[in-house]
C-alpha cells in the first residue's frame, strides 16, 4: 500500500543553487511561492526528494524545511493576497 504524505517544503539557498533547487523540486510538487512548494507525494517519492535535494545544497550554508501531514486536510492554509500558484496535480 501506497502512503501519501502532503509536504511543504520551504527553503534558504545561496543564490547560484536557487534554480537547481526550484527545478528540481518542481519535478514534484506544487511551485506556490517563492522558495515554498507544497504537494502530495508518496513516502517513497519524498525520501527520494530529500536525497536529491542533498546532493545539491550545502548543508553548511543552506536550508531546507518539511513540514509533513497524512492528509492536506490536516493543514489550514490562509492566504493573505494573490495565490501565486494555483495548485494542481502532477501527473
Amino acid at each position: 500500500m501506497v502512503v501519501e504524505l502532503y509536504v511543504v517544503v520551504v527553503y534558504d539557498v545561496a543564490v547560484e543553487r536557487v534554480n537547481k533547487v526550484r527545478g528540481f523540486l518542481k519535478q514534484y510538487l506544487n511551485w506556490v511561492q517563492n522558495s515554498a512548494f507544497e504537494g502530495e507525494i508518496s513516502e517513497g517519492t519524498f525520501a527520494e526528494v530529500k536525497i536529491g535535494l542533498k546532493e545539491i545544497i550545502d548543508e553548511s550554508q543552506d536550508s531546507i524545511i518539511f513540514f509533513t501531514a497524512m492528509s492536506q486536510k490536516w493543514l489550514k492554509k490562509e492566504v493573505l493576497g494573490i495565490e501565486k500558484s494555483e495548485i494542481s496535480s502532477i501527473i
